[in-house]
């Protein structure tokens, strides 16, 4: 695969960098010009674990392991822990971080899914879920398929590689923005004072990230319009999105265009168009996407999607079909997400959605964040329960938030059980 000459000649028109921040920036004569790692030991239809981030050197040597044909596992430092997991689950042969590279000495056999990879000289994408449901899933994409997206022009913007080097979403952000001739910023951190800082020292136009990223931006008060005036759209994804905080971060960037983004790992990021900058209905689909709704739940076909799990079972049914688990509400041609078809709630026989309950509880001026779940009840099946974490510097009680649920909602959507404490959010800055 020659992708660097592709590259080079797409943006032939701009001889500056493609990527800014970090710890350098980078032209395509960089990346052409100079090896930063030796990968001559690589060959063709190796599978490589590149543990890094949207900063040069990774960047580099990225770009290079595709030439070369190789099968990439991109990691990060947030996720060591479970590195040796990754390498196992993968067939990973070498493994690179920073400057240096070494070959693992217990690879296991190949899975006929890489064998058969192997064998049409393509070089390969191994992504892992999140892992909410058990140990991630090692996901395997061509990646000669999986970039085809990108070849459709598209206008680009400057923009902020926020979304992590492991994630769908920082990948689809990277190829995107550089296959339509566009500049990546890479962060000096991922807190919401280093963002807003590179955000304005590079005049970012471009914002993906997390609502729960958002909420945060939010209540520390740096959603500034003066501060971030380059700023021309906010795009959020990987997580449920609710209507209150969106009307405010409408409201504290009015000259933002907030657009809500669609997709996962065994798929690809999806063509999505909001139905208004303050409004979560959506469409969903692109060049090669079907959807369907059955019982609510959205199915989904793609040509872009994956080869298939190197740990675990297809996914897909006899026809190609995807079950998302994401329950949907239908207007027209529009879409909302609304919950996890998992993850409802069986009250008596009636399904409430943890989201709705969640929704009701960040009304609240003093609740940070709320995650709530079903409880087994020898009465009524399930009940609610729900954990609520204060703001910083502010304090919660049970029968505080008892009045506020009463307040607002019916019986059947108040928790039975309350709790005071911390709600976990993942290294992807997702609520977990």
């Amino acid at each position: 695969m020659d992708l660097m000459k592709e590259l080079a000649e797409r943006n032939v028109s701009r001889k500056g960098p493609f990527l800014l921040g970090g710890d350098g920036e980078l032209t395509f004569d960089d990346v052409l010009g100079a090896d930063r790692t030796d990968l001559s030991c690589v060959r063709s239809g190796d599978v490589v674990a590149l543990i890094g981030d949207f900063d040069a050197r990774s960047l580099s040597s990225l770009l290079r392991l595709i030439d070369r044909g190789a099968v990439l596992v991109p990691l990060t430092e947030a996720t060591r822990s479970e590195h040796e997991y990754f390498f196992e689950a993968a067939s990973v042969d070498f493994i690179i971080e920073g400057s240096s590279i070494r070959r693992r000495s217990d690879v296991r056999g190949a899975h006929p899914l890489l064998t058969r990879l192997r064998e049409s000289g393509k070089p390969g994408l191994v992504l892992f879920s999140s892992g909410t449901t058990g140990r991630p899933k090692a996901i395997l994409h061509d990646f000669t398929n999986f970039i085809a997206r990108y070849r459709t022009p598209r206008p680009t913007l400057r923009t902020l590689n926020f979304l992590l080097f492991d994630h769908i979403g920082g990948v689809n952000t990277f190829f995107h923005t550089i296959f339509n001739g566009g500049q990546v910023v890479a962060p000096s951190g991922r807190t919401p004072e280093s963002v807003v800082a590179t955000i304005s020292s590079y005049q970012v136009e471009l914002f993906p990230t997390t609502p729960t990223f958002l909420r945060l931006m939010l209540l520390e008060g740096l959603l500034d319009a003066r501060r971030l005036e380059s700023l021309k759209v906010i795009t959020y994804g990987t997580e449920r999105m609710d209507q209150p905080t969106l009307d405010r971060l409408c409201d504290a960037l009015p000259h933002v265009d907030f657009r809500q983004t669609y997709g996962m790992s065994e798929l690809g990021i999806l063509r999505v168009k909001s139905q208004a900058r303050n409004s979560l209905w959506m469409t969903v689909g692109g060049e090669g996407v079907e959807t369907k709704v059955v019982d609510e739940v959205l199915f989904i076909r793609s040509v872009h999607q994956m080869l298939g799990y190197l740990n675990a079972p297809s996914p897909f049914d006899i026809d190609g079909w995807y079950d998302t688990g994401d329950l949907v509400r239908q207007d027209g041609r529009f879409l909302k997400i609304v919950g996890r078809s998992k993850q409802a709630i069986n009250v008596g026989g009636v399904k409430v959605l943890p989201s709705e309950v969640e929704r009701v509880a960040l009304l609240h001026p003093d609740v940070l964040r709320a995650k709530a779940r079903g409880v087994p009840n020898p009465l009524i099946g399930q009940h609610i329960e729900i954990t609520c974490q204060p703001r910083a510097g502010r304090k919660l009680d049970r029968n505080m938030l008892r009045a506020h649920f009463r307040q607002h909602v019916s019986e059947l959507l108040r928790p039975q059980s309350i709790r005071i404490g911390e709600v976990a959010v993942s290294h992807r800055h997702k609520q977990e």
